[in-house]
């Protein structure tokens, strides 16, 4: 039996045995008696080694001092900061929490984005669902590459790859010319100055200027401007690949087996707050103007409420983006291998029962069983990846997907977390923009409303049904009922939504059909001598009759009065031959008749939110507790991979084009169909919630089928277990016989 010598080496931060020759344990001390961090032990090699506790404290995370030689005192040596998986498990909440807050924050702004560049909502659904199609086409390869890559470093570089994506999002702001709200206002006049009025001087100007803004420049600007958010939005999700599944199993491979359901909890809340903080961002940032960084010289006269205020939305971005990048800087210094952090409580708790051998040879037995253990589970695709190549990885793949979707529980709770996902994607995407037009609110108080109320209650849904998992012990059956009650409380409470707001004001000469082409009508002999240019707008009300008009010119106004009040300026105009008694009328659309149903509608949203966020952990259970053993981590994949090409990646494309059919008036960008001005309310309000309740009794047939398999499961094993006594007797007597052969064998 050899004897050997443990050295820590401080590269590597981990412990070397040097062997020698039998009796040669002595010399070998004293070779290395100069070292500060050797240790060593004259028994077996095979053994495990054990240190005293203030040796331990020194042995972990030391490093060389710079002239190259060791600290002559130990005990002045500090583990270093970046070797503790708590530091790793502070930096991965901040980063998951900056990265969320970058990829939920275009939900916030996607409204602005659609004013700012004339899209429709479905391109704008398929703008935000781009950032999953980059994330769904590599996300298999993280379970191939497992841990033999260096996994803080490969974090490190998506973050980095996330703060650029971020940046490339504000390039479109800066490439393109300054927001002018009014096209009609000649270059030498501030904006909104004698702009739209009735005027017969403005007709030949008009004209001109608006063929001229149709060149093919513009043109190839506008799908420049496209193209380059659609690939920063990819670059978002590939960024995003490998920080969550790495970060989870870093810490789970050097955090002690006590500690690690601890530290991914703490993550997990941490993180949870990013898409609120994301919507919280977006209701500052909005308040801004969007050309806060190029002002013109005359200012401008619009205030938040008006229809053609632009926030600042490329600011979230850029502010997101340093929040993410000073997040991915400790990364690039974290060790590839850390000491696991229950080797540090070992050693403080053995330091002095260094010559207990039972304990150590009991440590020796469950080490070699872990070999054993790991052969036992080689059918797990996690843990044959490292041993195949990519091609074999992804002709395995295939099979053992088929295989996990046969069982049934396994596929319900599947298609019941994507139509719940579906209907979260669909409300994170549009809830603001629906808002807005729904009450006639403003983008910022919208954002403000969800970050506030929808999401933190989201999170006290998901936090319950934990808990109520763990302290009442549920098992599959009443993890089962408590989805379908969560489902069923969700769809009751959504059902009074279809009610709660009101049908649109009405717009001087458009037409509320949707089938018709949308045109203008203009009202006879109160207009005719005004020339109005078509694809102008700067919409006035009129108070009495509750008639909103496009422009000034198409309500027959001449002229424009500004009323100087307290922090702002409120705009008029005056003499309009289509307004009884001449006006005046003030700028911007009409209110709604129903903003005071606001409130009620957005806690009605927020209870259902936390209820539907309850079935979260037990439908995870379910899926858990229902494959086998060996699947579990693989069928977990599954589930998040399905979720997203199921659910985040159409349903904000299917939402937006359900919104774009209620249309009424489209603004028109040379020749082509820009953004949605009005919707008809009633129809944007039924097929909105319709669409959230359609996705609703999907997940709630799916857990009722659950609940059912389980019931019949339960069922049968109920009858297998009440079988009548003489046939019971004969099971027992033929398995008495069978035991006994084996014991007499044994």
């Amino acid at each position: 039996m050899q004897e050997g010598c443990w050295c820590f080496d401080s590269d590597s931060h981990q412990p070397k045995k040097y062997l020698g020759l039998p009796g040669q344990g002595h010399s070998l001390r004293l070779h290395l008696h100069s070292h500060p961090l050797a240790f060593c032990s004259t028994g077996p090699v095979g053994e495990e080694l054990q240190v005293p506790d203030k040796d331990a404290k020194a042995m972990v995370g030391t490093e060389d001092t710079p002239g190259g030689k060791a600290s002559p005192n130990p005990q002045n040596l500090r583990p270093s900061v970046f070797h503790s998986i708590k530091f790793f498990v502070l930096c991965h909440s901040l980063l998951q929490l900056a990265q969320l807050m970058m990829s939920g924050y275009l939900k916030s702004s996607i409204s602005t984005v659609e004013k700012r560049f004339g899209l429709s909502s479905q391109t704008s659904g398929l703008l935000a669902a781009f950032n999953e199609v980059g994330n769904t086409a590599l996300i298999v390869f993280v379970s191939y590459f497992g841990s033999r890559v260096h996994r803080p470093r490969l974090i490190g570089c998506g973050a980095i790859l996330v703060t650029l994506a971020g940046v490339l999002m504000t390039v479109p702001h800066f490439i393109s010319e300054p927001y002018r709200y009014d096209h009609t206002s000649p270059a030498d006049m501030p904006q909104d100055f004698q702009a739209s009025l009735c005027l017969l001087s403005t007709k030949a100007p008009t004209s001109a200027s608006s063929n001229s803004s149709c060149s093919s420049y513009t043109e190839v600007r506008h799908l420049a401007v496209v193209g380059i958010m659609f690939t920063a939005q990819t670059l978002l999700g590939v960024g995003g690949v490998p920080i969550q599944p790495f970060g989870i199993s870093y810490i789970d491979d050097f955090a002690h087996n006590s500690n690690s359901p601890l530290y991914l909890g703490i993550l997990f809340a941490v993180t949870m707050m990013g898409p609120g903080m994301s919507y919280g961002l977006g209701s500052l940032m909005l308040r801004l103007y969007v050309d806060i960084d190029r002002m013109p010289e005359g200012g401008i006269n619009l205030t938040s409420k008006d229809p053609r205020w632009v926030g600042a939305w490329w600011l979230g971005f850029l502010i997101s983006a340093g929040a993410v990048a000073l997040a991915a800087l400790p990364y690039f210094f974290f060790p590839k291998e850390m000491p696991k952090e229950k080797q540090e409580l070992r050693f403080r708790r053995k330091g002095l029962a260094v010559s207990d051998p039972p304990v150590s040879k009991g440590e020796d037995s469950s080490s070699e069983q872990r070999p054993a253990e790991s052969l036992e589970k080689k059918d797990n695709l996690a843990q044959m990846a490292p041993d195949l190549t990519v091609i074999q990885f992804i002709k395995v793949f295939p099979r053992v997907l088929l295989r996990t979707l046969r069982h049934p529980i396994f596929l319900l709770v599947v298609l019941s977390q994507v139509c719940m996902s579906s209907m979260v994607a669909g409300m994170a995407t549009f809830l603001p923009k629906f808002l807005e037009r729904q009450f006639s609110i403003t983008a910022s108080y919208a954002n403000l409303l969800i970050g506030c109320l929808t999401i933190p209650l989201a999170i006290v849904g998901i936090v319950v049904g934990g808990i109520l998992v763990k302290r009442l012990r549920l098992g599959p059956m009443h993890c089962g009922s408590l989805c379908l009650l969560g489902a069923l409380c969700c769809l009751i409470l959504s059902t009074p939504l279809f009610f709660m707001g009101c049908s649109s004001h009405q717009i001087a000469g458009i037409s509320h059909q949707p089938g018709t082409q949308p045109g203008l009508e203009l009202f006879p002999g109160c207009m005719e001598s005004c020339s109005c240019p078509s694809d102008d707008f700067n919409p006035v009300c009129d108070s009495s009759t509750r008639v909103e008009y496009i422009t000034p010119c198409h309500a027959g106004c001449t002229s424009r009065v500004v009323q100087e009040v307290p922090d702002k300026s409120q705009v008029f105009y005056t003499n309009c031959s289509c307004v009884a008694g001449g006006g005046p009328v003030p700028a911007g659309s009409c209110d709604s008749a129903c903003s005071h149903l606001v409130l009620p509608f957005m806690i009605l949203i927020s209870l259902g939110a936390a209820l539907a966020s309850v079935t979260h952990t037990p439908s995870f259970m379910l899926i858990l507790r229902g494959v086998k053993k060996e699947d579990k981590t693989l069928a977990v994949g599954i589930q998040f991979m399905l979720m997203r090409v199921l659910a985040w990646m159409p349903s904000p494309v299917i939402h937006g084009s359900a919104i774009d059919t209620t249309c009424v008036y489209w603004a028109q960008s040379c020749g082509r169909r820009a953004v949605c001005r009005y919707y008809d309310h009633d129809l944007l309000r039924n097929r909105f919630i319709g669409l959230q309740f359609f996705f609703k009794i999907g997940s709630l047939a799916c857990f009722a089928l659950i609940l059912a398999i389980l019931r019949q499961q339960d069922k049968e094993e109920r009858t297998k277990a009440t079988i009548p006594n003489p046939g019971l007797q004969q099971q027992l007597l033929a398995s008495e016989a069978k035991k006994e052969p084996e014991e007499s064998r044994v």
